[in-house]
């Protein structure tokens, strides 16, 4: 009986330890097509936004409790920011999971927009534009690293860990990628993920 309990309890766990206190977000990467070319749709976030103004980004944000999945989450922000019909939006796949920290998660997806006017948000989205696909496979973005060191705070409680304040912190690398297309740079995580559908498409 505990034994069957125990299996039953390990079924359907969480992707990992802590995503459910995670703040969770979910993104879409949208293709458009131009001119019978597929192109990669991005949005300039609004200098008025409280974080990261005028950077380039996805459609998307934080999950809501009313959202019923993540997918629903990235289809109504593209939704709210773009003005998008859901019905125009094709979802071919989710990407794999972003998870830069353990507090912080993205779900990505990728979706086909028929749609060809916007209406955006403009409290949200600054302007969009678009890269071609056959542009983004051609050219390879390029990568700067930043070094991260942990600073326990002076409350600290060393005295429960073997070696004390002597204990050993390891640092570590942020790689952060850049893709240079005309006047844009698309860096961050917008960059990370771009980076990864790329790579799954080449």
């Amino acid at each position: 009986m505990f034994l069957d309990k125990m299996k039953n309890g390990l079924k359907d766990q969480p992707l990992f330890i802590g995503e459910e206190t995670a703040m969770r977000f979910a993104v879409l990467i949208p293709l458009v097509q131009i001119d019978d070319e597929w192109h990669v749709l991005f949005e300039v976030r609004s200098m008025t936004m409280r974080s990261q103004p005028g950077d380039i980004s996805f459609p998307g944000g934080r999950i809501d409790p009313s959202d019923a999945s993540p997918l629903e989450a990235a289809v109504r922000e593209t939704h709210e920011e773009l003005g998008v019909d859901p019905v125009s939006i094709h979802v071919l796949g989710q990407l794999s999971v972003y998870i830069p920290t353990s507090s912080f998660i993205v779900y990505p997806f990728v979706a086909t927009i028929d749609q060809q006017e916007y209406s955006l948000n403009k409290q949200e989205v600054e302007e969009t534009f678009t890269i071609p696909v056959k542009w983004l496979l051609n050219h390879e973005p390029y990568v700067h690293y930043v070094p991260v060191q942990p600073m326990p705070p002076t409350d600290f409680p060393y005295d429960k860990i073997a070696n004390g304040n002597q204990y050993q912190w390891r640092a570590r690398k942020i790689e952060e990628w850049f893709y240079d297309y005309e006047h844009y740079t698309i860096w961050g995580l917008t960059a990370r993920i771009l980076k990864h559908f790329i790579e799954t498409i080449k």
